[in-house]
């Protein structure tokens, strides 16, 4: 039996706080997309091969993602202040260490390192987000800023890493998360108050942690590794196998434990189970687009990697913008509205991106597309997680937090495998002219097909409870308000 003790006083100073968490947030975001055009620079430099370099990426990837859970829990079990200061400590020190590497091993061990502190700093960021701010209109700004720095993020980070490789070199994308996670680990420290849930005789549930932990990641290499050595390769069919059976082991063991890693009853949860698809499908369709641009300014448009950075600014501005109109809208229609329209919105937008994408096409017969998704994309991003985990105890806002957050790191690498494959399934052989246009091609259907994934994630966005339904409770034993915003 366990007992919660949890105070609602909030934050000391609560418009700093928030800051610091956006901060945090757009820290996790960056790191996302950073690398992407540096690549080229980190291959020549390291030594890695055209099969290898995707490791760059996909280390960070299937560590986050396997580790998401595990970090949830630590979080509830021992307070996300200190989750969100030891992963911004493991972001600052293997950042360094992937600056510093001179060889392929050594730059994707920090990336796995990089991933294992956005498992414990991601679901600590949102917990506090989630429980340091009033239900209603305190609430519903604190994630609407979050969001525009997640969202924002992830186009920034393709901007920042366009200057800075062209200004410093590779290295340097690796460098600046140096200072800015040690700035925000000593920003915590007056910022973050102590009084995050402590919890009395709860266990840590090793055996779930281990079979889970290993069955995810070992279910996220498959999908990462599986479209490029092949889904009957035998590493990756032998991954895939061990880490479904691990998983089941994992639920057998929850189903009889009494203080499970993950509680079955957290599942059973309407917004929960709705929230965990919506963010599988929405970083398997828009989370995908920000590649497949890449693909286009660098492949087709011939842009260096500086004019590749630079033409991000028109979508990040958008998705700035969608991110506080979404707060403004879910305060008025309730959160399952403004999702649906902001899906809606960036699916209109993808249609339109699609239309657009020609071998000879400007930058600006780009930008209403870029736009119209970017909005509906901010918007988006602000309302989802926070739409998942609203009705969660504070004391499981954690795993909570963990489960939305491993669907949206599984649905990135689903979606991407999927789309990538679509993209590129007519370019092999061909080259000059005739590659560029089958790439142009391949890009735009892929671009087509996200969008209709985007009309399919609208939904199922309709099993959020509505507005009017929710209920606030307070259970006066702990003093936890439960609450769905």
């Amino acid at each position: 039996m366990s007992t919660v003790h949890q105070a609602r006083s909030g934050f000391p100073r609560p418009g700093l706080a928030l800051a610091l968490l956006a901060f945090a947030q757009l820290i996790i975001s960056l790191d996302y997309n950073i690398v992407y055009v540096a690549l080229p620079e980190i291959a020549d430099a390291l030594g890695f091969s055209a099969q290898t370099l995707q490791w760059v990426i996909s280390a960070y990837a299937v560590a986050f993602g396997g580790f998401l859970l595990l970090g949830g829990r630590a979080v509830d079990l021992f307070g996300p202040r200190r989750m969100f200061m030891l992963g911004l400590v493991l972001y600052a020190v293997s950042s360094l260490a992937g600056g510093l590497a001179t060889t392929p091993l050594a730059l994707v061990a920090a990336r796995v390192v990089q991933g294992l502190g956005g498992a414990l700093l991601f679901p600590a960021t949102l917990t506090l987000v989630s429980t340091g701010f009033p239900e209603g209109r305190e609430r519903n700004r604190a994630f609407a800023v979050w969001g525009t720095a997640g969202g924002s993020g992830m186009i920034l980070g393709s901007l920042l890493g366009g200057v800075l490789t062209e200004a410093f070199g590779w290295a340097a994308v690796f460098y600046v998360n140096v200072p800015l996670a040690t700035a925000a680990a000593l920003l915590a420290l007056p910022l973050v108050p102590r009084s995050g849930t402590r919890t009395v005789g709860r266990r840590f549930d090793l055996a779930g942690a281990l079979t889970a932990t290993a069955g995810t990641t070992l279910v996220v290499f498959a999908l990462v590794q599986g479209p490029e050595s092949g889904w009957d390769a035998p590493a990756v069919a032998g991954a895939a196998v061990l880490g479904a059976a691990l998983l089941a082991a994992f639920a057998a063991i929850e189903a009889r434990s009494a203080d499970p890693l993950l509680p079955p009853r957290l599942l059973h949860g309407r917004d929960l189970g709705t929230g965990a698809l919506v963010t599988f499908l929405y970083m398997a369709t828009f989370g995908t687009l920000l590649y497949f641009l890449t693909v286009y300014f660098q492949v087709v448009q011939g842009y260096d990697a500086l004019r590749t950075g630079l033409a991000f600014l028109v979508p990040m501005a958008a998705i700035v913008a969608g991110s506080q109109l979404a707060g403004r809208l879910a305060i008025v229609r309730g959160a399952r509205t403004a999702m649906i329209a902001s899906l809606v919105v960036g699916g209109l937008g993808t249609v339109i991106l699609g239309a657009s994408l020609t071998t000879d096409a400007s930058y600006l017969a780009l930008v209403p597309g870029l736009v119209i998704l970017g909005v509906g994309q901010g918007a988006g991003y602000t309302l989802m997680f926070g739409a998942a985990t609203a009705a969660i105890p504070a004391d499981q806002q954690g795993v909570a937090s963990g489960i939305a957050s491993t669907t949206q790191q599984i649905g990135g690498a689903v979606g991407l495998a999927v789309l990538v494959a679509i993209a590129h399934s007519h370019t092999e052989g061909l080259t000059g002219t005739a590659l560029r246009a089958s790439t142009t091609d391949g890009l735009r259907t892929a671009v087509f097909v996200a969008a209709a994934g985007i009309a399919l994630t609208a939904l199922v966005a309709l099993g959020f409870t509505p507005a009017r339904r929710r209920t606030t409770r307070t259970d006066p034993a702990d003093s936890v308000e439960r609450v769905a915003a």
